[in-house]
């Protein structure tokens, strides 16, 4: 949803994509926590469509949604870093 507006599925399937296959979300997952980013103003719906009479519905980040990922990005970068100088400290470099 950071890109564009998606439904449902795509996000699923651009999850699925992005990480290589390592991450699947379960609908039911998915959907608890759309409802949870709708109810906290982090997503909006940006606009419906029926597509063989099932309702699609997309959504699109908030201005809150997009600075509430900024700063999510930014402290799993912080502790990406942590983690990497605790492997070069043991000589081990992160691949």
């Amino acid at each position: 949803m950071a890109a564009e507006p998606r439904h449902g599925y795509a996000v699923i399937e651009d999850v699925k994509q992005i990480s290589g296959g390592r991450v699947v979300i379960g609908v039911g997952t998915l959907y608890t926590a759309i409802d949870r980013l709708h109810a906290d103003g982090l997503i909006e719906v940006d606009r419906e469509e029926v597509v063989d009479s099932r309702l699609r519905r997309y959504y699109r980040l908030t201005g809150d949604g997009a600075r509430r990922l900024a700063a999510e990005t930014k402290r799993l970068t912080r502790h990406a870093a942590a983690a990497t100088a605790r492997l070069r400290v043991l000589g081990v470099e992160p691949a």
